[in-house]
């Protein structure tokens, strides 16, 4: 997704199979602001306003996702403008912040099949689902390179630490079923975990770890 300033293109995001945009267009019916280029081979699905009441009606996880984009885009105008009214600027650009990469705790999620290990954040939370770059959505734990069928939500669910105990609960407009050992959760009512138990999101299986 591009931007053209002056004589210059901004890159505003790089989506992948199943991202969306330009959904402002039609939720407004006026023109995009950005612009589109492939970087390879694509297939796109057009979408005028009646197949987006259907999208919606057959995927609600688009809608929560969208809700989120305009949230974030709300929130960070919110701080744009704090930012203009307290500090003197210079450049017509705000320089964006840097993103902080969490560190890393000894806990883990082990996924047998490929041997592959992610580890839990050292903060009290760690979100997990796939990376959505169209609502800037970075999970702590990425589990695409797992997740060959795509079967895990942008933000699927999430592990709660508190004192020496471990919560696992879903996240609200999770598409496919979230289990703890077989039995499937309900949306925001965190169930406590503990070492060899299995979590399984979508059709991927993971096993944690604690110390």
């Amino acid at each position: 997704i591009l931007n053209v300033v002056g004589d210059e293109e901004q890159v505003l995001a790089v989506l992948e199979k199943g991202d969306f945009f330009g959904e402002m267009s039609v939720l407004e019916d006026l023109p995009r602001a950005a612009t589109a280029r492939a970087a390879t081979d694509v297939r796109l699905l057009q979408i005028n306003g009646s197949t987006f009441d259907q999208l919606l009606q057959g995927n609600p996880e688009i809608a929560v996702r969208m809700m989120r984009k305009l949230s974030r885009r709300l929130r960070e105008t919110d701080e744009m403008i704090k930012s203009l009214l307290g500090t003197k600027i210079t450049s017509r650009e705000m320089p964006r912040p840097d993103v902080q990469v969490p560190a890393e705790g000894p806990e883990r999620l082990v996924h047998a099949p490929s041997a592959m290990e992610f580890h839990l954040s050292n903060g009290s939370e760690t979100t997990i689902g796939r990376k959505d770059p169209v609502t800037g959505i970075y999970p702590d734990i990425d589990l695409t390179p797992v997740d060959n069928q795509r079967s895990v939500s942008r933000r699927h669910a999430k592990i709660y630490r508190r004192g020496s105990k471990y919560f696992f609960g879903e996240e609200i407009g999770t598409m496919n079923a979230t289990f703890l050992n077989g039995r499937r959760l309900e949306t925001g009512i965190p169930s406590e975990i503990k070492t060899g138990d299995e979590l399984r999101f979508g059709v991927v299986v993971l096993r944690f770890e604690g110390v």
